[in-house]
């Protein structure tokens, strides 16, 4: 270890000024290996240290983090904090219903109900290298099955709780797995969802899984397979709060979690032990500027990276206190968000573009009615913010106090690779601004030549592994070389678009496959839908290409209005909106067909799936694939229904 990072070491784990960042970012790109041996070491329980920081095989895409180093995960989310911090909440459970009692839950208590869990696995054949499937609604059961798999050495593959059973088997199968956790239903603001008849209709095609776990928690009647059905309650009440973690190799796989790909069949993200909690530990801590006493709050539903990196590990590695959140933004009104804020003071809030446009949209008194002092850093996920909701956010619920964190990752990176660092990087409007030291970004021409300088745009890759990187895609080796390392060999490709400013901040411009070239021109989708979004009667847009017999491609706008009255006035608002596109980027950018629609077809995550929208504006709808798993499959109907 170099002079400059034994100084350095312990202040790594905290970056508090411009300086230390350029310092420490200047230090991890010079020696990559040297920063991240020094941040394990001094942050994290090992069983064994490493023998190798990093083996990189380039040709084969394999990439191993901390060679041959021994530890558990849950040691370092759990036992380690015991001695310090038992009696402190590691968990605050607020309950869909406002009117039942949130939960406090204290490491001391995190770690017997993760215990009793690892036994029920255990007591029920699961064992080391065996794969648990977890399909739970946002209740602390699901961090308990979680942990308590990692306890055992068993992958846990959590599958979102709102997906079809068509969708359910399928990651079942593809993973093998041999158990599943389940519950007897499920709350969503007014609604009930009947999870166990999803999960049976599911496993009529799971010829290898062997156990149904179900929690109680609408106390529902359910159908009851016997030998195969088992109530988790009864269970737990034989089962022992003492369980030895299992000893863990660092490159062990720790889960695997399911991503939608661009071209339809689901890919089994695999990530292993050691590289992910340093990872996800790290990013937590400085991203969020997470202190001692800090309450912690992202919204996001752990059946998506977002909640298993910063609901899960990231905090419970820095012996934080994390709120799970088992409702929705409008239930019982549209001040919720605000509302827990303010009942459980929260200081660092993290949600998604597509939640802050939908409450933006609402009377600001369900804002102002709360207390949002507590606040002190805001953070976005899932998509870049447009500059509308950025302000919004900024001027009500963060009252120009509270740096933005607009986040820029993936499933596949495991953390935050791109994001302001709170009172640290000066931040700006639709910009995820510089890379977290140990990320080294590179803008790519299509031609596989490095794009230099500021100002420039390009196709957004990583030039140098990071420890959070999923190894593989499960049992496809060559789809994650193929996907990930194939269109510019040797680095990692993210497949989204990218612009670098006069400073070097990053904005990310959209899938690459969200470019459309209309005229030669290359057009990101994602300037022009924020150009549009600024139209004070639009709510949300989606830009599209379809063929065009001169221009080649033309560009097609699905829009939303926040009041329906609006619509009456469509030609006019076309024109307007067509107007701002050529005020904000050029003429060459306008609209040659803008449809309004009610509502856009959106992942569980919050994502629009523009692959729907580009077959329907190109009226190629005879293979839509499987539009069970978005949040409101209607709406592809609705919007074909329509078309211009």
């Amino acid at each position: 270890m170099t002079s400059s990072l034994k100084v350095l070491a312990d202040s790594y784990y905290n970056i508090d000024s411009l300086e230390k960042y350029i310092d420490v970012y200047r230090i991890s790109k010079q020696d990559p290996e040297d920063f991240w041996s020094t941040i394990a070491t001094n942050n994290f329980h090992w069983r064994k240290t490493w023998d190798k920081v990093l083996e990189w095989d380039k040709k084969e895409s394999k990439v191993e983090w901390f060679k041959n180093a021994k530890l558990n995960i849950t040691e370092n989310c759990i036992d380690r904090h015991l001695r310090t911090r038992g009696e402190k909440t590691a968990i605050i459970f607020e309950p869909n219903d406002p009117k039942e009692k949130a939960q406090h839950i204290s490491y001391n208590e995190l770690a017997q109900h993760v215990n009793r869990m690892a036994n029920v696995l255990k007591n029920n054949g699961i064992k080391k290298g065996d794969k648990v499937c977890i399909y739970l609604p946002m209740i602390p059961a699901l961090t308990y099955t979680m942990l308590a798999c990692a306890r055992i050495g068993a992958i846990h593959s959590v599958v979102f709780a709102g997906f079809s059973s068509k969708a359910l088997s399928s990651r079942i199968n593809d993973a093998d797995c041999k158990l599943i956790v389940t519950a007897d239903g499920s709350y969503r603001g007014s609604k009930t969802i009947d999870l166990k008849k999803i999960v049976d209709e599911a496993l009529l095609d799971t010829p290898n899984l062997e156990t149904c776990l179900v929690a109680k928690r609408i106390h529902d009647k359910v159908e009851w397979v016997e030998g195969r059905d088992k109530w988790l309650h009864e269970e737990l009440m034989n089962a022992s709060s003492e369980c030895e973690a299992e000893e863990m190799d660092a490159e062990d796989p720790l889960f695997i979690l399911y991503t939608s790909g661009s071209t339809g069949t689901p890919k089994g993200m695999v990530h292993t032990t050691a590289g992910y909690m340093v990872f996800t530990a790290f990013t937590f801590k400085n991203v969020f500027q997470y202190k001692n006493d800090d309450v912690y709050w992202c919204t996001a539903d752990i059946g998506w990276i977002t909640g298993h990196s910063y609901i899960v590990y990231g905090p419970l590695a820095n012996g934080a206190t994390t709120v799970m959140f088992e409702g929705v933004p409008s239930y019982p009104d549209y001040g919720r968000f605000w509302d827990v804020i303010d009942k459980h003071k929260v200081n660092q809030f993290y949600t998604a573009p597509t939640a802050i446009r939908a409450l933006a949209k609402q009377d600001l008194s369900f804002v102002d009615e709360h207390d949002l002092s507590s606040l002190k850093i805001l953070g976005s996920v899932g998509e870049p913010i447009n500059e509308e909701a950025w302000h919004w956010y900024n001027d009500h619920i963060g009252k120009k106090k509270c740096p933005i964190v607009d986040t820029w990752w993936q499933t596949e990176t495991g953390g935050i690779m791109i994001s302001p660092i709170p009172y640290v990087t000066p931040t700006k409007p639709t910009y995820a601004t510089l890379p977290i030291p140990g990320i080294q970004p590179v803008l790519m021409e299509a031609n596989g030549v490095e794009i230099k300088g500021n100002q420039v745009d390009g196709k957004l890759c990583i030039a140098y592994p990071w420890p959070g990187m999923a190894r593989t895609v499960y049992n496809n080796h060559e789809r994650y070389k193929e996907t990930y390392f194939s269109t510019f060999p040797g680095l990692y490709f993210t497949g989204d678009g990218a612009l670098r400013d006069e400073v070097g901040y990053y904005r990310i411009t959209g899938r690459v496959d969200d470019v459309v070239i209309v005229s030669g021109h290359n057009l990101g989708t994602a300037p022009i839908e924020d150009a549009i979004n600024e139209h004070q009667a639009i709510a949300e847009s989606a830009i599209v290409s379809f063929p065009h017999e001169i221009k080649g491609s033309a560009l097609y706008g699905y829009v939303t209005l926040k009041d329906e009255g609006s619509k009456r006035d469509q030609d006019n608002l076309r024109k307007e909106i067509n107007q701002l596109i050529t005020a904000k980027i050029g003429p060459i950018a306008k609209l040659d067909k803008i449809q309004f629609v009610n509502s856009l077809p959106k992942t569980r995550s919050g994502k629009i799936m523009r692959r729907i929208l580009r077959k329907i504006a190109s009226r190629d709808t005879e293979n839509m694939g499987d539009t069970s798993t978005l949040l409101n499959p209607d709406v592809v109907e609705e919007i074909n229904k329509n078309v211009l």
